[in-house]
């Protein structure tokens, strides 16, 4: 079952992986400061490691590493989080910083974000994972368990990420176990040259790729039929359950498969998939040892339900955002009808490390009526580091440094809001319910391009409303199917403008501008209500 409940603790070979001998070991429990379990819809704030530190050591004067950050940040992340995403924490690959230094389109990417840049400020992309060790730029190796001590001590649970589809193309397994990873066949590789690389012990290897975009140059792609890759995988997974509360898996559709199967069953040695999934394998062997272990999955190409399936906790709804950003109100109600399961268990953002800023892609009115769209539905709500103080610079991964931009104060307030009514229980443990929105009685009134969804727990109700559309909208929400018959006064509870309307009969009537939002409550009952 998806939902976690209230407990304390805030191929070649077709024989799976044998998790027995890869477990804690015996007479020994996960140690960790108790903090309670995840709540029904967390809140996840994303934060590139390198930069959230640099940002540290810039106002208290020193090195800040991940052992001295403040108490008091901890402290007000969790007034507001529930998950801190810890992205960058694993060391990174010098072959890679080699190839961050030379690829043009990658260079030229520093300047735009950074005008200043020097050679110093670049490393490899925490994508091109050298090692599941601590970056050193974040502090001794030690440093991140007791990190996320602190952290649960707090309320915060602490995820970091996994990358199952390539490692860096230096990563000391393609020396020691070559034949974990592709290897095109030699009558073929002249056909491929761009897309392999030669390790200097010469065997001959694939970069990493998405079948729709070319081939990442710094990474070497796994073969995930490969027994022995599965099982260190699972030592690997297993290690990190040491030392964090959850992972996100990056471009995790990648591992399904017919998917590999698709891409490469062309170059390995069998084309054979084992019996039992990747995923399905590796969650389950860590969800034997630390049943409160959180994954996530990065994912696309609308085969997201097929990893909440294999036991993911959570799956991106990359597919909710496109339909926010091309402002198609008919497409986003189909989305929230249809796909139910995507709604409740999805990763909401209007913005992470791989999109634009959410005040370019959208502007910046535009985005706080998305981020009150995407913050109020269930399933995993994102907020990346930077977003909630209206920044707009999209710094590349392999700089570790970022310029300096003003802080939008009134973004800030608008954010600080909207995290509270986030944080309440009836956005927690309520129930979500979308309504049905009809003509105001005005021709061309626009009433289509309204949206409208209720949260209810007990006796407390809360609506959201919006436009995503760039044209004004009227129109009546109907309010008689969830509570029947009743008058209230709702009131806006966002910033800045005050806002509110009266109930009639069952229906609220709404005027709403373009790519605007209301969260609304009732405030008090009239004087003749029945």
């Amino acid at each position: 079952m998806w939902r976690m409940g209230r407990i304390r603790w805030r191929h070649r070979n077709k024989t799976p992986v044998t998790w027995s001998d890869l477990q804690f070991p015996s007479g020994s429990r996960h140690q960790g400061t108790l903090v309670d379990a995840l709540r029904r819809y967390p809140l996840l704030l994303e934060v590139n490691a390198r930069l959230w530190l640099a940002g540290y050591s810039s106002r208290e004067g020193r090195r800040i590493t991940l052992a001295s950050v403040p108490d008091n940040a901890l402290e007000r992340l969790g007034e507001r989080f529930d998950l801190l995403w810890l992205m960058g924490a694993w060391r990174r690959s010098p072959a890679a910083r080699g190839q961050a230094l030379t690829v043009p389109e990658i260079v030229r990417s520093y300047g735009a974000a950074l005008p200043d840049w020097k050679p110093s400020d670049v490393e490899g992309s925490p994508y091109a994972v050298h090692a599941y060790q601590l970056d050193p730029a974040l502090g001794e190796p030690h440093e991140l368990k007791r990190f996320r001590q602190r952290l649960n001590a707090v309320g915060v649970r602490l995820m970091v990420d996994f990358v199952g589809n390539h490692l860096a193309m230096d990563h000391p397994w393609t020396v020691q176990h070559p034949d974990w990873f592709v290897s095109v066949p030699e009558s073929r590789q002249s056909d491929h040259s761009g897309e392999l690389y030669r390790t200097p012990q010469g065997a001959v290897i694939a970069h990493g790729r998405d079948p729709n975009f070319p081939p990442w140059d710094d990474t070497a792609q796994v073969d995930y039929f490969s027994p022995g890759l599965r099982k260190a995988f699972a030592r690997e997974l297993l290690s990190i359950a040491r030392v964090a509360d959850g992972v996100r898996c990056d471009l995790a559709m990648l591992g399904l498969s017919d998917v590999f199967q698709r891409v490469w069953g062309w170059a390995v040695s069998t084309g054979e998939s084992p019996p039992v999934e990747f995923w399905s394998e590796m969650i389950q062997g860590v969800k034997n040892v630390r049943p409160d272990f959180v994954f996530v999955a990065e994912a696309y190409w609308g085969i997201e339900n097929r990893l909440l399936e294999l036991g993911f906790d959570y799956a991106y709804d990359k597919r909710l955002y496109d339909l926010f950003l091309q402002s198609d109100a008919e497409g986003i109600g189909k989305h929230l009808r249809k796909e139910e399961t995507l709604v409740q268990r999805g990763v909401h953002f209007t913005e992470n490390h791989d999109e634009a800023r959410a005040t370019v892609a959208f502007g910046r009115d535009r985005s706080r009526m998305a981020a009150s769209a995407m913050m109020t539905l269930p399933g995993l709500r994102l907020v990346q580091h930077g977003q909630m103080e209206g920044r707009r610079v999209r710094v590349p991964l392999q700089l570790v440094r970022e310029p300096e931009e003003r802080v939008d104060s009134e973004m800030a307030v608008f954010y600080d809001r909207l995290l509270s009514l986030c944080n309440h229980p009836l956005l927690q443990e309520g129930e979500w319910r979308l309504l049905r929105v009809s003509s105001a009685g005005m021709a061309g009134d626009g009433h289509q391009n309204l949206l409208a969804w209720s949260w209810s727990l007990g006796e407390e109700i809360q609506l959201v409303v919006l436009n995503p559309s760039g044209a004004p909208a009227d129109g009546r929400v109907d309010l008689q199917q969830p509570w029947g018959f009743r008058k209230l006064w709702w009131v806006d509870q966002l910033p800045p403008a005050p806002f509110s309307c009266q109930e009639n009969d069952g229906f609220l009537r709404l005027h709403l501008e373009p790519w605007s939002a209301r969260i609304l409550k009732p405030e008090s009952e009239s004087a003749d209500s029945g």
